[in-house]
Order: structure tokens, then sequence, then C-alpha cells
């Protein structure tokens, strides 16, 4: 059997990531306990401080931290949730901070059941990557691009390199040996490509795309923040309600605005046709604060949503290579999964290559990765299956998923008024609690027999007592 990190013929161990965002760096940081040396190979160049880059198109957009993640960055980089608080980054209970509408109702203010940090994405993957580089064991190589594997379609034996210099590359790519490659490049991955170029089975693609795009621009209110005891507004887009969007609060106290539409309704980046495209959210809310609140950027646009899970797990692929966070298994990003799930995978992977019980065979790592991220696709897939106008392999989820999504249906229909299924499907929805959750005894019987309960019928300007 092949070890996942096994010794190089010189004696050190040495392994690659390619990428150098979340999911890699994560992977870096788990990796450094394992071989003599980590590089992380980044297309980009890192910025000197937590600011967007080129490398992370969506990163100007809404990114939440779910508290599965939040647990498992911890577990990572202990001390990390505390500096992620030192540094600002908003801490919102939902639902008592958020006025919510979801599946045709307001959701009632009670009690938090789960917390969100709402910082911008470039604090969060500052913070990581000054901690993760800050390990002598881990070494960048920027502004370098993969271009292929070397190895054959028996086993991946490092990558082919190329320097970027703006849009001039250099004409020879170099090679560079690893015992271990691990592509976290993202959504764009390329390694299907890389692989078949060394004759491997590139991997089966499960593809499932509603065509959902969105617009985010940066606003400040008059106060700084939205209404005193509100932090943010969100409308869930739906079957019934397409069109989404809300604003949620950044680290230095402005609101990032996002709007979304599916295929052929897409939000616009023009400033007065962004404007007028958040009045259809249904109610004036959001609107009436745009009114009042000073845009702070333009708006950007965002368009590749679509659901991707790349099946690494199966046979064909060759040792001493893996595949995490997008570049595994891309979500929609309306749902907010991705920093959480790339977090989960790098515990997933640690505790792969530690477990006293299995030999760390490439496929049995990939299996625990593949597995780490299912819950969020489960979440998301099944989620976008009930779009209008969604297409792709993985629409039919069989008939198994024609049950669970009759039961959700329930579900979701008492989540706006019932604090018990709504704090076990907001559990469940932040990947800190299994699917499993929303069939616990007291939540199946308020699912199958009772009936939904009151919900405000205008958006809940305070929380409730208590919350």
């Amino acid at each position: 059997m092949d070890s996942a990190v096994r010794a190089g013929r010189s004696g050190g161990r040495h392994a690659v990531v390619v990428g150098g965002s979340l999911a890699g760096l994560l992977a870096a940081q788990v990796l450094a306990g394992h071989a003599d040396r980590v590089t992380v190979i980044e297309r980009d160049r890192y910025p000197e401080g937590p600011e967007p880059r080129a490398g992370v198109p969506q990163g100007r957009h809404p990114h939440v931290l779910l508290q599965g993640g939040q647990s498992a960055l911890e577990a990572l980089l202990p001390g990390f949730l505390a500096e992620l608080r030192e540094s600002g980054s908003p801490y919102v209970g939902m639902p008592s901070d958020l006025v919510l509408w979801q599946a045709g109702r307001w959701l009632r203010r009670v009690p938090a059941q789960v917390y969100i940090y709402t910082g911008s994405r470039a604090q969060l993957e500052g913070l990581v990557r000054r901690r993760v580089l800050a390990n002598p064991l881990i070494d960048t190589v920027q502004g370098t691009e993969v271009v292929g594997l070397l190895g054959d379609a028996s086993r991946v034996r490092g990558v082919l390199v190329r320097e970027r210099s703006g849009e001039a590359r250099a004409a020879e790519p170099r090679a560079l040996e690893a015992d271990l490659v691990v592509d976290a490049s993202g959504s764009g991955t390329k390694a299907p490509q890389w692989l078949a170029g060394i004759g491997a089975v590139p991997p089966h693609e499960e593809t499932l795309d509603t065509g959902l795009a969105y617009a985010s621009r940066v606003y400040r209110g008059p106060k700084g923040v939205l209404d005193g005891e509100t932090t943010g507004y969100y409308v869930y887009p739906g079957p019934d309600q397409p069109n989404g969007g809300g604003a949620l609060p950044l680290e230095d106290g402005s609101h990032l605005v996002i709007v979304s539409g599916l295929r052929g309704d897409e939000p616009p980046t023009d400033p007065d046709e962004f404007t007028a495209y958040a009045k259809r959210l249904g109610h004036p809310l959001l609107d009436r604060w745009m009114a009042e609140a000073e845009p702070l950027s333009a708006p950007f646009g965002y368009r590749r949503t679509a659901n991707i899970r790349r099946r690494y797990d199966l046979p064909g692929p060759p040792a001493g290579f893996l595949a995490t966070g997008d570049a595994l298994c891309t979500f929609n990003p309306i749902y907010g999964q991705g920093m959480a799930a790339a977090a989960m995978s790098a515990v997933a992977l640690r505790d792969a290559l530690t477990d006293p019980r299995r030999t760390p065979t490439t496929r049995r790592v990939q299996r625990a990765l593949l597995a780490a991220s299912r819950q969020a696709w489960d979440i998301s897939a099944g989620a976008d299956r009930k779009m209008p106008g969604a297409l792709g392999n993985a629409v039919d989820g069989g008939s198994a998923d024609r049950f669970a999504e009759w039961y959700l249906r329930r579900v979701m229909e008492r989540t706006a008024g019932d604090p018990v299924v709504g704090a076990a499907f907001r559990s469940v929805l932040s990947l800190s609690s299994p699917v499993s959750a929303l069939f616990a005894p007291r939540v199946a019987r308020a699912v199958l027999f009772g009936r939904p309960l009151p919900t405000p019928t205008e958006p809940p300007e305070v929380p409730e007592s208590g919350a």
C-alpha cells in the first residue's frame, strides 16, 4: 500500500500544495506535521495586508464563517477565534441579531442558537496566512503557476511550474519533485487535465447549476449599523422567491450589500441599476436603508456558482495526489459554506494521517476529505435541485432525495416560527450538527405532527424577550 506522505528517495519528505488560499494554507498547516518541508505554490503574490486579490474572484462578496468552520479553525490554529474577534470581525447571533426572510416567512428573532462571523474574506484569510506561514517548515513560491504533473498513471511525483510576470510567462516550465501533491487551486482547477497528461484517469464530475449570479457593494449607514438592535438583513432565495439578498456587517463598521438572481436575470453592476435591482426582494426594508446609506465601492458581480463534486475517491487517480477545498467540491457560494468546508476538510486530513488504526493510503485519505464535504454538498445541491432552471447530471437525486425533500419542506414550513425546529435546522446549516439532528424525536414530532406556528407579518424590529 502507498502512504499519502511517504519518504522520498533522499529520506526527506516533501509535500507540495497547489494554491495558497484558505484550503491550501490549512492543508499545509496539517502536512507540516508529517513532512520535512511543505511548499505552497500560489499564482498571486500575497498582499502586505488583508486585501482582496485576483486569485480569490469572489473575495469582494459576503463571506460567513459557520460554526462548523469555527470549531475546525480553532482545532487547527488554537487561539484563532480570539484573534478574529480582536480584529473586529462581527460575531452575529442567528436569528436574534438579524432580520431574516425565508420560504415566505419572516423568522422570529428568538435567542441565538448559532453564531457566524461576517468579516471580510480578506481579513480572515490574512490572519490564517500569518499564522500558517510563521511555520519554518512551510515555504511559498508566489507568482508561479502549476502547468502539469510529474509521474505516471500509478503515482504522482511532483509538479511542473512556471513563473508568472504580469501577463508574460516564462517560456519553459521547471520540475519540482514531491512525495505528495495536494490540489487546493480552487474551483478553476486544471487537475483533471494534468492527470490526463500523465496517462491517469481524471475524476468523474457531478454538476448542478442553477445559473444563480450575484452582485455586491459596500455601504456605510448613517449610524454605522442598520437599526440599533439589528445587525443585518437577509432574504434567502428559493423556488418561490428566486431573488435574494441583504446586508451583512464588516469589520470596519460598513455593510456589504448583496443581491442575487437566476440565469437570465443576473444582477447588474451599474450603480443605478444595482440600486433598482434591490427593490425586487419583496419588501422595501433593504431599499430604504440603502437610500440613506453611503456607497463606498462600485458593485462587483460574480456568476460562477455551480455545484461541482470531483470523485477522486473512486478508482482511477494515482497515488501521491489529493484534492481538497473547491478543487474537490465546489458549492454554490450563496449558502456560505466554502470557508467552513475548507477548514473541516483540513481537520479530516489531519485525522486521516494520524489514524493509528489504518495506513493513510492516498485513496483512504481522499475518501476522508470527500466525507468532510458531504454535508455541505447535500445542503447546497439539495436546495439547488428545487430551483427553477437547474441543470446538470446531479439534478435528479433519486427516490431517497425525494423523501428528504418532502421532509425538509415540512422543516422549512416550521423553522420560522418553531424555536425547536429552527434551532435544529440552523445547527445543521451551520455544519455544527449532523443532518440526523433534524430527525431527533422532539424535532421529528413537530415536523410530522405539529402545525406551523405563527410568524411575524412584518420584519421584526427587535429581538424577542430574552434574545
